[in-house]
């Protein structure tokens, strides 16, 4: 009776044994590459996978999206400038069965692709590209290791450049260039600003010699504001038309150009001819002779 029990608990032990071997279960987001005596049978899973003990053998792959940081490389640009180039590539695994048959460990060999890739990508872009055309870069560089992964079963989505770390005497030419670009614009935004506010100040003193009442409001305008309250200069007010021949315009033949709507200077003086005051003065007798 001893040695049947004995025996009993012998075999359920083995049957537990060979159920727990015989057994899988896989989560959603994984499946099983079943080989059976060394050959590919199935692709097995979600959930509950039975196998038959020591015949069949399961490699289970996850279909999650993997981060995979690039460890720093050194990159010669074009332009021949050293740089420490950090990135980030996302991939997963779209092809379980080829994932595991086509190559022997797919996260190691994605991982080499990135690093060959990223040196070769970067090393034909010049300096001011790596620093601010970062995301065609990054285009390329995802398009060149999905090619190269797409027949392990491997898509690469997204691959990031982190940090891009040059040396200290090229950050300060950087900044010096950076700089002087800020200042010409500067100057030629200020130089944009004058120009336009001369152009308009041209058109307004155009309209205000061509109207003599916005000539005399702008005159009283100004005589205002000489004369506030915190000033000390003391202004004595002229009538417009002491200060009117001031303003005339000479004209080409040394001639005082006249207001519009003035009266010229010879128009003024009826009882002079004008034809003849132009050719020669006017004789004046003088005073002591006969």
């Amino acid at each position: 009776m001893t040695e049947l029990v004995v025996i009993l608990c012998v075999v359920i032990i083995l049957l537990a044994m060979l159920a727990s071997s015989s057994i899988r279960v896989l989560r959603e987001y994984e499946r099983g590459v079943v080989f059976r005596l060394g050959r590919l049978i199935d692709l097995k899973g979600p959930g509950l996978v039975l196998l038959i003990p020591a015949i069949d053998r399961m490699e289970r792959v996850s279909l999650r999206t993997v981060t995979l940081k690039i460890p720093v490389q050194e990159v010669i640009t074009r332009d021949n400038v050293p740089a420490k180039v950090t990135a980030v590539t996302y991939f997963r695994v779209i092809d379980a069965d080829r994932a595991i048959v086509e190559v022997e460990d797919f996260l190691s060999a994605t991982s080499q692709i990135a690093q060959t890739t990223l040196r070769s990508i970067l090393g034909k872009a010049d300096l001011d590209a790596l620093l601010s055309e970062r995301e065609r870069l990054n285009e390329d560089l995802q398009q060149v290791i999905d090619q190269q992964t797409e027949p392990w079963g491997v898509k690469v989505t997204t691959v990031e450049i982190k940090d891009v770390e040059i040396p200290t005497n090229m950050q300060r030419a950087i900044a010096r260039q950076a700089e002087a670009e800020r200042e010409r614009r500067a100057k030629v935004i200020n130089a944009e600003a004058e120009f336009q506010a001369s152009a308009k100040l041209a058109e307004a003193a155009d309209v205000i010699s061509r109207n003599p009442t916005t000539l005399q409001l702008r005159y009283l305008q100004t005589l205002g504001e000489m004369g506030g309250d915190n000033n000390s200069t003391i202004v004595f007010p002229l009538p417009l038309d002491l200060v009117r021949p001031f303003l005339t315009t000479p004209t080409a033949d040394g001639q005082d150009k006249a207001q519009p709507g003035e009266p010229s200077q010879l128009e003024a003086r009826p009882d002079v001819d004008p034809m003849r005051a132009m050719t020669r003065p006017e004789p004046v007798a003088h005073p002591l002779r006969n």
